[in-house]
């Protein structure tokens, strides 16, 4: 069982990690400009995009998860058609964003609250990066599926490929162009196209014997689609809970001042490269975990549930470790701006507790994706989003400043991991007899 969940894992974290060093990339290019309204503006940017992209989460989600399953029943049919109908979604709703671009500006800028320079700066990056929705969103199709096919090799091609691609273009547009922020938006746009190009040309090279088990009829099989709906309603619920959290925990950071804006920010940083590295063996309980409950194997189910908490409890260690000592230093590769680098000081210690603080709710989600359990995480979120992390942040942000906004997004990290601990028997071991 550990080698299944390292060969998913291993490729998995290769290719996560890749996004938030692009991240940090972005804004060590930018750190190292004049001033720290090109971190604030791809920080509101990218902010608008991560609300953006999580209401078509499911692509990935829930592809992964139904897909895991028919692998799991050997169904070739049913993975092949998941493939179609995750790709036909992810291009639909690709258009439909670029069809809705002025609305969706004005209402995001009016609920983001920043300086008008950075604001000005984050509409130019947000207007830019847009063309980018149907490659982004296929992108989030084929990674999904890739997954439920057991296979964490090709998404990991395609993700160092994308980075690789997206970095070059940046250095070239910011320091041979003379660009901004706007150079590191058109960076994404190319490196999201080449992305979804490459994808494409590996899964017709490995899987084109599959499409011989096509059934037309079966495509919009409203049965099918309506599980498949009705649970990536549910994820989307989770996500933009989950959205609205650290949306929420920017816009207050704004609201301060853009120095503070700019301390978080790159703060944040440090939560989502161990995130992001976590999610690789949170692919690995997707895949795994929805191949046994597809085979209806609950000894394998248990099995690697209690082996995806030991990896990723003992994943979490050499992080803290790293963050408590070397935070400070870590700094100084995102940014020379040694005011933002004195500003951020004194909340270095709240990332030492990220790694033992968020790894419970990491690897409980790609546990419930996998079995496809959408309602305990839709539930979960909301509770801890709205009964949590607001709560404590209006309790505690007066007496503690930013400090209080720090504790809130520990506090509501925290709920998540219990609140699906708690629910793990109704909602995971039920769903295969004992």
């Amino acid at each position: 069982m550990d080698k299944q969940i390292l060969r998913l894992a291993i490729p998995n974290v290769i290719s996560n990690i890749t996004v938030p060093l692009l991240g940090m990339v972005d804004l060590a290019i930018l750190g190292h400009l004049e001033s720290e309204v090109y971190i604030g503006a791809i920080a509101i940017g990218g902010l608008i995009f991560s609300f953006i992209y999580a209401i078509f989460s499911f692509l990935r989600m829930g592809t992964s998860g139904f897909t895991a399953q028919a692998f799991g029943e050997k169904d070739k049919g049913e993975m092949i058609l998941m493939f179609g109908r995750s790709m036909f979604f992810a291009i639909l709703g690709g258009l439909i964003l670029i069809a809705l671009q002025y609305p969706i500006e004005l209402f995001s800028f009016y609920l983001i609250d920043g300086s008008a320079e950075v604001e000005t700066l984050a509409r130019e990056y947000y207007n830019i990066r847009l063309y980018a929705a149907p490659a982004s969103l296929g992108i989030l199709a084929l990674s999904g599926w890739y997954v439920g096919m057991q296979n964490a090799r090709i998404p990991m091609y395609i993700a160092i490929a994308i980075n690789v691609i997206n970095i070059g273009a940046n250095f070239i547009f910011v320091y041979g162009f003379g660009m901004k922020s706007d150079g590191v938006a058109w960076g994404t746009v190319i490196a999201q196209y080449s992305g979804l190009v490459l994808g494409l040309v590996l899964l017709r090279a490995k899987y084109r014997k599959m499409f011989k088990f096509w059934r037309q009829t079966d495509f919009f099989n409203w049965e099918i689609l309506g599980r498949f709906f009705k649970v990536n309603l549910d994820i989307i619920v989770r996500t933009l809970c989950l959205i609205f959290a650290f949306a929420f925990f920017t816009s207050q950071s704004a609201k301060i001042d853009d120095t503070i804006l700019a301390v978080n920010t790159v703060l944040l940083q440090y939560l989502f490269v161990f995130a992001y590295l976590t999610d690789g063996f949170a692919y690995a309980a997707e895949a795994l975990v929805g191949k046994f409950i597809g085979a209806g194997s609950l000894a394998d189910l248990k099995i690697v549930i209690r082996k995806l908490f030991i990896w990723g409890f003992g994943f979490s260690i050499p992080f803290s470790i790293l963050y408590l000592f070397f935070g400070e230093s870590l700094l100084w590769l995102l940014t020379d701006n040694e005011k933002v680098i004195d500003a951020a000081a004194p909340y270095l210690f709240w990332i030492g507790l990220v790694p033992f603080v968020t790894f419970p709710a990491f690897i409980w989600d790609g546990i419930y994706i996998g079995a496809t359990s959408s309602v305990a995480m839709r539930n979960s979120l909301l509770i801890a989003t709205f009964l949590v992390f607001l709560p404590s942040y209006y309790l505690f942000r007066e007496p503690l400043g930013n400090h209080g906004l720090w504790l809130s997004i520990m506090l509501f990290m925290v709920a998540r991991g219990t609140l699906l601990t708690f629910f793990r028997k109704k909602y995971i071991y039920s769903l295969i007899p004992a």
